[in-house]
């Protein structure tokens, strides 16, 4: 895994990955703007009208199609699927951001978020109200998992993404200069 990102390589097939309120939607959003790859964005995909999420294998299943193209960027932190879009990918990237700015961001999400900030699943309805509350819950879990989600990830990562090239940033800086390079 690098963690330098000067010797950057960017491939067809992105997996951009961390922890919730890591960045991951900005890095991608900045990288495609960059390489002219599509977004593939998993939040988006991944809800059912009503906010239901789908079974097991149906979210499988709607994955393997977002992932056929051969140029995209998926971002997205799906630990129980993770391996699928490292299977398919020929760059990852971890967004090593600290816990507490992660949970940081998701209060601060809450706060500022106004339903039209973001386009939405089909038939899924946002209130200010509904992202305050999903963001502070967000940020709970965050602050809960934070020992073990780092971990479970880059360990899915060493298991799955061995063909990749793998670049795990761990500060503003090194976004920017991974984004710059």
């Amino acid at each position: 895994m690098s963690d330098n990102p000067r010797a950057i390589s960017v491939g067809r097939r992105v997996v951009v990955t961390g922890m919730a309120g890591a960045g991951k939607s900005t890095f991608s959003r900045a990288l495609s703007a960059r390489t002219g790859l599509p977004v593939i964005v998993l939040d988006f995909h991944y809800w059912l009208p009503g906010w239901t999420e789908p079974a097991d294998a149906k979210w499988r299943q709607k994955q393997e199609r977002l992932l056929a193209g051969e140029a995209w960027i998926a971002d997205g932190n799906y630990h129980a699927t993770l391996e699928l879009r490292l299977g398919r990918a020929d760059t990852v990237v971890f967004l090593d951001t600290p816990w507490q700015v992660c949970a940081w961001r998701a209060l601060l999400r809450g706060v500022r978020a106004r339903p039209d900030d973001f386009e939405l699943p089909e038939g899924c309805q946002e209130s200010r109200l509904r992202r305050l509350g999903d963001e502070w819950r967000l940020a709970w879990r965050i602050c809960r998992a934070r020992r073990v989600e780092r971990d479970t990830e880059l360990t899915i990562i060493a298991q799955h993404g061995k063909h990749a090239t793998v670049h795990v940033l761990g500060s503003r800086r090194a976004v920017r200069q991974f984004l710059g390079a």
